[in-house]
């Protein structure tokens, strides 16, 4: 007991001073942690701690796949399959590819034609998963032929649900991308149903830009202009976003994706000095890119986001770099809005917002008021019993307690993690569970002293005999942690992080860190019988 080593005093002292140095920024206004942290030395991590929604306000935002908008991605994808396959198989229909509410329609009346083409064609009713298991999911459509040669592929609902879930997946991976590019810390974005994305941003107000960037689809396309001598079936008509109301003529068929795209960053233009966006294309975009501009020198090429001619400058060139930019008299924000979309990539499908919300700071303030009253009450209380009952122990007690309360704050802080009101309850929690250690070794070397155990076997005794119980306890609790982080959301998540922080600086503050001040008080104090 009286052994304890050197350096154990200095890690734990160290520690402390660390804790300390890293919370201060937190309890300090805006002006007073700027003029603070410029004096602090760059290897502490000085910054405040990260509110939650619930706590300092912020936007909420729900958002809905638009269902309908899959269907029609769906067919409009399946009719450009329809028509490659035949190209490729050289396969004559009469008439054209009708487009109907739900599927596509042809009619091949040559019968050794359809026989050879209808097995490649049945193959586009397949789930994309198909062959890779052997539950491969429902077919996406249902595949029809008449002896006239009529071909009908009508989408099954089965497929439809599919489709929506795996946009949904695919939404919230682009959302996260997008969201982490503005910046800011700890969102929440979760599922919600069979169709929906719940959005939280702690401390952004402006829910006007969340929509901008959470609602563009952001699909980037770029295709030639038509010509006067092009097929009108091989065209549409696209709106221009510089000229409101004007539409431009531009071929159907995609040159090169937006998905080819491996950066994007906002710039400007070295001739007129507008704000621009650069982007480069992967391998494959850059060869096809280079391929395109090359055979096309002359011709102006179209570059649509979302169905509208963002721009349509003339080639004046082969492009071979893989690189180039757009413009389309931007400004600076929405330049860097666009390189934040592109960058994150292009939504699977449109995404409806059916709910949005401004929590107010007033709220959070309110919760943290009655949560510092709170936390205030509690402490003393347990302080003043602790004092009472302990004597000089429960000093020692008490110290260890401000010390796992700071550690518990230092590490959220170093983990980057959202204090919520579920996470403070889970604070609340293991104050007491550390109290409750402190309890359990001074009652344990209570009664070892009144065994008649001399004063140093007694506080050995009572440590080692407590720390395997408080060991065990904790442990448990921090299973149950790890099961709260790994299968809950949001607020969940945030009293798991918080419960798991105390659980672990409960084993350094009530065991390690109040054997070390008994130790060093014993070998000053030198007293012939316990206080205790």
């Amino acid at each position: 007991m009286l052994r304890f080593a050197t350096w154990k005093i200095v890690s734990i002292l160290a520690m402390t001073v660390f804790a300390v140095l890293v919370i201060v920024p937190s309890l300090l206004g805006p002006n007073s942690r700027e003029a603070l942290i410029s004096h602090l030395p760059k290897w502490v991590p000085a910054r405040a701690i990260v509110l939650g929604l619930d706590l300092q306000g912020g936007s909420h935002v729900l958002l809905e796949v638009d269902g309908s908008s899959v269907v029609k991605t769906l067919i409009e994808n399946l009719r450009d399959s329809v028509r490659r396959v035949l190209r490729d198989e050289k396969v004559s229909i009469t008439g054209g590819i009708g487009v109907l509410p739900r599927g596509v329609q042809l009619r091949i009346p040559d019968p050794a034609e359809r026989a050879r083409v209808m097995p490649q064609l049945r193959q586009l009713a397949l789930p994309a998963s198909a062959g890779l298991s052997s539950n491969s999911g429902p077919p996406v459509f249902d595949v029809s032929e008449n002896d006239s040669g009529l071909v009908q592929f009508t989408v099954t609902e089965a497929g439809i649900k599919a489709k929506v879930r795996r946009a949904v997946e695919q939404s919230i991976e682009v959302l996260r991308r997008r969201v982490d590019a503005l910046g800011t810390t700890e969102p929440n974005i979760q599922r919600q149903g069979d169709d929906r994305i719940l959005v939280e941003m702690p401390g952004l107000q402006d829910t006007g830009k969340l929509k901008d960037i959470l609602g563009t689809t952001a699909k980037l396309e770029f295709r030639l202009v038509a010509d006067s001598a092009a097929d009108t079936s091989d065209t549409e008509s696209l709106e221009e976003v510089d000229r409101p109301g004007s539409k431009l003529p531009v071929e159907k068929r995609v040159m090169v994706q937006g998905e080819d795209l491996t950066d994007a960053q906002p710039g400007f233009d070295s001739r007129t000095q507008e704000p621009i966006v650069n982007f480069r294309f992967n391998i494959r975009g850059g060869q096809r890119f280079g391929e395109v501009t090359s055979e096309n020198v002359g011709r102006p090429f179209a570059i649509v986001l979302d169905g509208k001619v963002i721009s349509a400058p003339r080639i004046l060139g082969p492009i071979t770099g893989g690189s180039g930019q757009i413009s389309g008299h931007f400004t600076v924000e929405s330049a860097n809005n666009l390189a934040i979309l592109l960058r994150a990539g292009a939504l699977p499908a449109k995404l409806t917002i059916v709910e949005e919300r401004t929590v107010g700071p007033g709220l959070g303030q309110d919760s943290i008021d009655a949560g510092k009253r709170a936390a205030y009450v509690g402490a003393g209380l347990v302080a003043c019993y602790m004092l009472i009952t302990y004597g000089v122990f429960g000093v020692f007690a008490n110290i260890a307690l401000l010390v796992h309360i700071a550690f518990i704050f230092a590490g959220l802080v170093l983990l980057g993690a959202t204090l919520t009101l579920p996470g403070i309850a889970g604070i609340v929690l293991t104050i007491g569970m550390a109290v409750d250690s402190n309890v359990l070794i001074y009652e344990r070397i209570r009664e070892e002293a009144h065994m008649g155990r001399s004063i140093v076997s007694a506080l050995d005794a009572g440590f080692n005999r407590a720390f395997a119980t408080i060991v065990d306890s904790n442990v448990t609790m921090f299973v149950a942690a790890a099961i709260l982080y790994f299968l809950g959301s949001g607020p969940v998540r945030g009293f798991a992080v918080s419960l798991a922080l105390g659980i672990l600086t409960t084993i350094v503050t009530a065991v390690t860190m109040t054997r070390m001040m008994i130790t060093l008080w014993y070998r000053y104090r030198r007293p012939v019988r316990l206080p205790i």
